[in-house]
């Protein structure tokens, strides 16, 4: 099999790609961000292509890896190009619903669509990041993923949705409790009751550390928290899916959004986190 090719290459891409790989990102799109993508493919050792049409040409497996919101635009816009019976590796953060929909696109124009599911960060693991696949073509995705030097892969049914149904269900209590550390940690510093706070939590949980867990929450939410808004949003549509209403889904995703689009570098150290957000977040916060 040809090697892969990557359509998006952000972290995720750069986390897993390896020499011989072809990649197209639409920041190549973009005059102003052209260069610093370039430098990107360069870097991993991948042949970065300008047209999505020239990263397809010879694909026999592509792992779609762009964030949740383009995954559909990402299916629409590539499927044209796809050689008969290329496997589309969806490993986006998206509903079951969103990857049905994609997966109508894909298998319409000849491909095999794969419902992949990243279940933890890419960073350190890299391709030993663990992975679900389901679908009806789950095994030929494996076989490709395993190919690719992928080491953590698993089986979790024959039908699309199935991975990503586990992803979006758990991500209502990761993301979510990373929501609330950021909620706890603020009024507790607000109040100045933070290291009463948190010594209380570290007795009913014994070992969870909660100053270490919200500083590195914290960390995550103001490096991730627009993508993971949106990923936040694809968690309340499939909630809504299954007959839930996504209330605490909603309030996560806002908090998400908002340490995000603050776009701070993140200091060292829970109290200068803390002493940042509050500085730059005291509209969303009153």
């Amino acid at each position: 099999m040809n090697a892969v090719t990557f359509i998006g290459f952000g972290e995720a891409g750069m986390a897993f790609a390896r020499p011989g790989a072809a990649a197209y990102d639409r920041l190549t799109d973009d005059a102003a961000s052209r260069d610093a993508k370039r430098a990107d493919y360069a870097a991993a050792g991948v042949l970065g292509c300008d047209r999505a049409s020239d990263a397809l040409d010879q694909a026999q497996a592509i792992l779609c890896l762009v964030t949740a919101d383009q995954a559909l635009s990402a299916a629409r816009a590539c499927a044209r190009h796809l050689r008969e019976g290329a496997l589309w590796l969806d490993m986006n953060s998206a509903a079951p619903g969103t990857k049905r929909e994609a997966a109508s696109i894909i298998e319409g124009a000849g491909g095999r669509y794969v419902d992949v599911a990243v279940m933890a960060p890419v960073y350190p693991k890299r391709l030993g990041t663990p992975l679900l696949v389901s679908g009806p073509h789950a095994e030929a995705g494996v076989a490709a993923l395993h190919a690719h030097g992928f080491t953590a892969v698993r089986t979790v049914g024959t039908r699309i949705g199935d991975a990503s149904s586990i992803k979006m269900i758990r991500s209502v209590m990761i993301k979510g409790v990373e929501a609330l550390t950021a909620e706890c940690a603020l009024a507790a510093h607000a109040a100045g009751v933070e290291a009463e706070v948190i010594a209380s939590l570290d007795t009913s949980w014994p070992g969870a550390d909660w100053s270490k867990r919200f500083d590195y929450n914290l960390d995550r939410m103001l490096v991730h928290g627009v993508r993971r808004s949106e990923e936040m949003y694809e968690v309340t549509q499939t909630l809504l899916g299954l007959g839930f209403s996504p209330v605490m889904s909603e309030a996560a995703l806002g908090w998400q959004r908002a340490l995000g689009e603050l776009a701070i570098n993140p200091p060292e150290g829970l109290p200068a986190k803390i002493e940042v957000i509050r500085s730059r977040l005291r509209a969303f916060a009153a």
